[in-house]
């Protein structure tokens, strides 16, 4: 079944909240940060307040104390910093919102913006955040007496994986709409959102409303990633400005706002050991995560250092296990959830220690892997810092690989390469990611005319969920889904719900879905009644799932780097995944490759970059290096689906897996690559500058 949000959207009849019309609204511009660290000396606004078409300029001084988002406490939380919608007293960040224009047009607004002057008092350097980084959450698990099995271990390896930081840059950034009905007082509030619902809550909690008046609509999304699943400052000004005013205000971030002040992703240092016996047994692992945090902390900051550390060992069998966790503040743009959310950097640490154990043992890496799974009878698996693998056969994931990808015939062809003096290499990484716990809602009602509607309470980001909601209802009735409408993202249309994000949106979102179908289709069934009811039938349900659905995949790139520049090409990659129930492989499809992409990215290209002053460098697609078509490579997938045991669908996530196997398979080949010169240190992003010179260091008998 083909999408069938892509009619629309492809007509040019789509509605993204920068299409909302909004008659005699206030357009909002800020006033940014240029330094990183500093105290407020003076803001003129003079100039800029008497331009035309200027209503207002607003600094810290004329608003109340709002709070901002609640942190998701998954991790001790210590030394929380304050959080300002604009700055008050003292700047935390380059691109920190100072103060804000509201005109009658953007560009209007945008003209004063420039004309507000900010005086800097000289205060402490980034430099000195950076040496000194201020922890704010922290944790850990510990199993065993790891440091004796270290001690008696035939091999140890160690790697310590640097992540680059990334920018979300969804198609869309971000953005928002308000008004204010003049009799009622209630909020109407269009917002680029993942999390429609739990945004409601925020804004009733911040401005101290009841829910029932505020009215939270998610309209097309283009795209989030993580980014849109938290308030920002901007967005918080701009609902209190509406409410100041009484008139409608609006503000839609251009691409450098979105880099310089949306949150980003990654960035991560890992550091691991890995205790290996002579014969392939993984003994024991050590861990040390530390993930950058920036200024102020988003809903889910603490989400992927958490994820990161109790995802390890991943799908191995490893009884004893340190891991120490912590996330630090600075000076830069809020660090949050990005596609994958930690899974990557757990993903990454653990399959470059078992290439590195693989190399020390003279083994084939696959091989290695597969002596160390757990095993499909120990199916559910409880891993030592407390995860319970739900479902999977990863030795079956092993085997339908290596027919599927002809791993044999391709590490023959590498090797041939080789001799003739090629640097080429394969690397490959096996996984598993957490997804679909918690709960989500959902209500149908199959009407008069024959017609089903679904008012779901979970939402999308453009991602195909109206598509895959409506083949449930259509299967779980027997009908055509041409007769199923679906409502998501409107707080005021849809039950309340969680939201599109952690992959959860098939697993948990159309397992509600289903439930709530099922019961409707009892309540006609004992009704007697045919296709088309006399009375509108309802069915309402909120699903519940404690247990986590555990996807796995095992990813191969194939890489060759040309010696003379350094440019590192990604010529293949394989893809066999884990991921359940499939509901459209279509969907399955492009989730899998758009996340590839961004795995791509982060692998070889991407990288947002602060000087020492905190300035940053990356503030445009000029300087931020995007996958572009010409990166991709031919990739191959195939599927082994083993269903999740605790939903109903036993659906499992895909929209983070390309993400999380691709940059590990990635670095997995070019260390194979370039091992044979001697290359022992490389890091993330494999730009030609940095392999070139990886390669002069080995040549010059150093590491890179």
């Amino acid at each position: 079944m083909k999408r069938r949000e892509d009619r629309a959207l492809v007509t040019g009849r789509g509605q993204f909240t920068a299409d909302i019309p909004l008659d005699g609204a206030l357009h909002v511009a800020f006033v940014r940060s240029d330094v990183a660290t500093g105290r407020i000396a003076r803001i003129e606004c003079d100039t800029a307040s008497a331009l035309p078409g200027v209503v207002a300029v607003r600094t810290a001084a004329d608003l109340p104390a709002l709070d901002g988002p609640v942190v998701n406490p998954v991790l001790e939380l210590s030394g929380t910093p304050a959080f300002e919608v604009l700055a008050r007293d003292r700047i935390s960040a380059v691109g920190q919102p100072v103060a804000a224009v509201l005109a009658t047009s953007a560009a209007a607004a945008a003209d004063a913006a420039a004309h507000v002057v900010i005086e800097w008092e000289d205060d402490v350097a980034p430099t000195d955040e950076v040496a000194e980084p201020r922890i704010a959450m922290q944790g850990g698990w510990r199993e065993g007496d790891v440091e004796a099995v270290f001690a008696e271990a035939d091999h140890v390896v160690s790697v310590t994986v640097r992540h680059p930081r990334l920018a979300a840059c969804s198609l869309e950034p971000r953005s928002i709409a308000v008004h204010v009905d003049r009799v009622s007082g209630a909020l109407t509030v269009w917002l680029s959102s993942q999390t429609p619902h739990r945004a409601r809550a925020d804004l009733a909690r911040i401005f101290g409303l009841d829910t029932d008046r505020i009215r939270v609509t998610a309209p097309d999304i283009g795209g989030a990633f993580g980014m849109k699943a938290s308030l920002y400052p901007e967005e918080i000004f701009v609902v209190w400005a509406a409410l100041q005013t009484g008139r409608p205000v609006r503000w839609h971030a251009t691409r450098s706002e979105d880099l310089v002040s949306a949150s980003h992703g990654r960035g991560g240092r890992l550091s691991g050991r890995l205790a290996v016996a002579q014969d392939g047994r993984f003994l024991a692992l050590s861990a040390d995560v530390e993930m950058p945090l920036g200024a102020w902390l988003t809903t889910s900051a603490a989400v992927p250092t958490w994820n990161a550390g109790r995802i390890l060992p991943g799908p191995y069998t490893i009884d004893s296990v340190d891991i120490a966790m912590r996330g630090t503040l600075g000076a830069t743009a809020p660090v949050g959830i990005y596609r994958g959310a930690g899974r990557p950097e757990a993903a990454m640490l653990m399959e470059r220690l078992v290439h590195e154990a693989a190399r020390v043992l003279d083994r084939e890496p696959v091989d290695l892997r597969a002596q160390n799974l757990v095993p499909p009878t120990r199916m559910p698996h409880q891993g030592a810092t407390g995860i319970v693998l739900d479902s999977g056969d990863y030795p079956g994931l092993v085997r339908r690989f290596r027919d599927f990808a002809e791993y044999g015939t391709l590490c023959a062809d590498r090797d041939r390469r080789r001799r003739d003096g090629a640097l080429v290499g394969i690397g490959t990484a096996l996984f598993v990611e957490p997804c679909g716990r918690g709960w989500e809602s959902a209500r149908i009602e199959w009407r008069s005319d024959g017609s089903v509607l679904l008012a779901t309470g979970s939402s999308s980001q453009g991602h195909g969920r109206e598509t895959a909601y409506a083949q449930i209802v259509a299967d779980a009735l027997d009908i055509d889904p041409d007769r199923v409408i679906v409502r998501e993202g409107d707080t005021e249309l849809c039950p309340n719900g969680i939201g599109a994000l952690a992959s959860r949106s098939t697993a948990i979102g159309g397992s509600a879905v289903l439930e709530a179908a099922r019961e409707l289709r009892a309540k006609r069934d004992r009704a007697g009644r045919d296709n088309a009811p006399e009375n509108t039938i309802v069915a309402e349900t909120v699903f519940q799932c404690d247990h986590e659905a555990w996807g796995s995949g095992l990813h191969l790139a194939l890489v060759s780097v040309d010696p003379d520049t350094g440019m590192l090409s990604v010529e293949r990659l394989v893809c066999v995944d884990d991921i359940g129930t499939v509901i459209n492989p279509m969907l399955a499809e492009g989730q899998l490759t758009g996340g590839v992409a961004q795995g791509l990215g982060e692998a070889i290209l991407e990288q947002v970059v602060y000087d020492a002053d905190g300035q940053l460098l990356t503030g445009s697609l000029m300087d931020y290096a995007l996958p572009r078509a010409t990166d991709m490579p031919e990739i191959g997938m195939a599927s082994q689906a083993t269903p999740a045991p605790f939903n109903p669908l036993g659906a499992k996530g895909i929209g983070e897996a390309g993400a999380i196997g691709a940059p590990a398979a990635i670095l997995n080949a070019a260390f194979d690559a370039l091992s044979p010169i001697g290359v022992c240190e490389l890091d993330m992003p494999l730009t030609a500058a940095r392999v070139w010179q990886a390669i002069q260091s080995a040549k010059q008998g150093g590491s890179a």
